[in-house]
């Protein structure tokens, strides 16, 4: 059996694009780590914080319910600070993740690796999915520690664009989606570029659909940021399998042509 540590951007990203794959894992018997490399702190802020209680308490407690729910062995924060999307006035702040020096942000995370022994890391595809810097960010450092343990695995989560824009019309001409959720994923997402990745970039398909009820009870661990009006839960479960029911990795420098599997 092997240990898996997912690096991701924020709390509540564990549960959308990899929620179905980490609930495999574990339940085939894999040990799985989170590290998050963001407090959060920039999300949305929910109007029944308790006395006392701020923004990344909530998303703390949050993300600590989600792994619960997923089976996460492990969770632990690199300890920056939420970015803001692209062109925010927190792009430049100094314990933002973006602005984290990458050497000491990647050793951080090989601590983390080497205290676990991990033969498999996650991170992101190039642009992060969709362009948020600290999606960016979060690809470099994975390749950053990875590049100091040449026998690591390293997987880059990524989305389908050609799946997601054949299920978005889908969900829209059968009336499961609000023409205001509607959106062009071929169009400029954070950083100017498209949507996920092409299925002809993508390496892997990972079938979760056993494991999409966890996924979606992972998401709604993060009611601060989710809520039960959204796309994501207010889908019946049977569509919600349809659409998310597969998660998708990109393995650098394997050329081959996409195929089903699994990341361990």
């Amino acid at each position: 059996m092997a240990t898996v540590v997912f690096l991701h951007a924020h709390p509540d990203d564990e549960s959308i694009s990899t929620g179905g794959t980490i609930a495999r894992a574990v339940d085939e018997g894999h040990r799985v780590v989170l590290v998050v490399g963001t407090n959060g702190d920039h999300g949305e802020t929910p109007a029944d914080l308790a006395p006392g209680e701020t923004l990344v308490d909530r998303r703390r407690t949050e993300t600590e319910r989600s792994c619960a729910v997923l089976g996460i062995h492990r969770l632990e924060w690199l300890g920056y600070a939420d970015s803001g999307m692209t062109g925010w006035e927190q792009n430049s702040a100094p314990g933002a993740f973006v602005n984290a020096d990458l050497d000491e942000a990647a050793a951080r995370l090989l601590r983390i690796i080497d205290e676990e022994k991990a033969g498999v890391l996650v991170g992101y595809d190039w642009h992060g999915g969709y362009g948020h810097p600290d999606h960016i960010m979060v690809h470099k450092v994975a390749h950053a520690a990875a590049a100091q343990r040449p026998a690591l695995s390293l997987y880059e989560a990524t989305m389908n664009r050609d799946r997601v824009r054949q299920r978005m019309h889908a969900a829209r001409e059968a009336g499961l989606m609000k023409e205001e959720d509607f959106w062009d994923v071929d169009g400029p997402a954070d950083d100017g570029n498209p949507f996920g990745s092409l299925e002809s970039e993508i390496s892997l398909m990972v079938d979760v659909r056993a494991w999409a009820a966890r996924k979606k009870e992972s998401v709604t661990c993060h009611a601060s940021q989710v809520t039960d009006s959204s796309f994501f839960l207010s889908m019946p479960d049977e569509a919600f399998v349809e659409s998310f029911g597969w998660e998708w990795f990109i393995r650098p420098g394997d050329a081959s042509p996409m195929r089903e599997g699994f990341i361990v």
